[in-house]
């Protein structure tokens, strides 16, 4: 049957930034386009919602066949919505996209029309890479939004093993926030913080000196009072 809406067809894709730590930065998972528009550019993973296919599930599908990540322990959280004409030359479309953390995945395998998938330094997509459509602006928006969410949740757990030390989720806010942070006023913030971190009783050799005590994520989502940017600098 033949389309006869007055209103104008509008496509609807998924977009995911996906973060992790790799080699001391703040990595973002991309695929290099096979298909234009766009050829050769990198992107974030993404693609068309199926008809029959809700929205977290289009994500999923599209990062798994692009990436080859098994993404059944993926926890994705909606970013933004993403709509301005001419964002994709072919037609018009509307872009939901979703932001990941994982704690240093294996290497991705390109797959579907993707020519290749690689971990990228956020830095260099955000300031030198060429991305294709306005990934950059949903890159930007999906780093910044890990920034912020380091002060009031515990999304910084999601970047380590379940098992870490606190020498090891420091690394974490320092390389994510791009600055050193106090390590005594870091350890004291975020041990006394309720729920954030678990003592395990076990320890772990980290060099020379005492085994440093690991820990493990704890029972609250939500960090109260913040652990703010201000306040661990000194």
């Amino acid at each position: 049957m033949p389309y006869t809406s007055e209103h104008p067809i509008i496509d609807v894709t998924v977009d995911v930034v996906v973060l992790t730590l790799r080699d001391s930065e703040l990595c973002a998972l991309v695929v290099r386009r096979g298909n234009p528009p766009y050829q050769g550019r990198w992107a974030l993973p993404g693609g068309f919602v199926e008809v029959d296919e809700d929205l977290p599930d289009a994500a999923r599908r599209e990062l798994g066949e692009e990436t080859g990540l098994d993404t059944g322990a993926v926890r994705l959280e909606q970013l933004a919505t993403y709509g301005a004409p001419g964002r994709d030359p072919r037609r018009r479309t509307v872009s939901v996209a979703w932001l990941a953390v994982l704690p240093g995945p294996t290497d991705p395998r390109a797959g579907s029309d993707a020519a290749a998938a690689a971990w990228k330094p956020a830095a260099w997509l955000l300031h030198k890479g060429r991305l294709a459509f306005d990934h950059r602006r949903i890159l930007a928006d999906g780093v910044e939004r890990a920034r912020a969410k380091l002060e009031y949740t515990n999304l910084a757990t999601a970047f380590v093993d379940t098992e870490f030390t606190i020498g090891d989720l420091r690394e974490v806010y320092e390389i994510v926030w791009g600055h050193r942070l106090d390590p005594g006023n870091f350890h004291r913030k975020v041990t006394r913080t309720d729920g954030f971190v678990d003592p395990t009783g076990e320890r772990r050799s980290v060099g020379r000196g005492r085994p440093a005590e690991l820990f493990r994520v704890g029972v609250e989502e939500s960090l109260n009072p913040p652990l703010t940017r201000r306040s661990l600098e000194g």
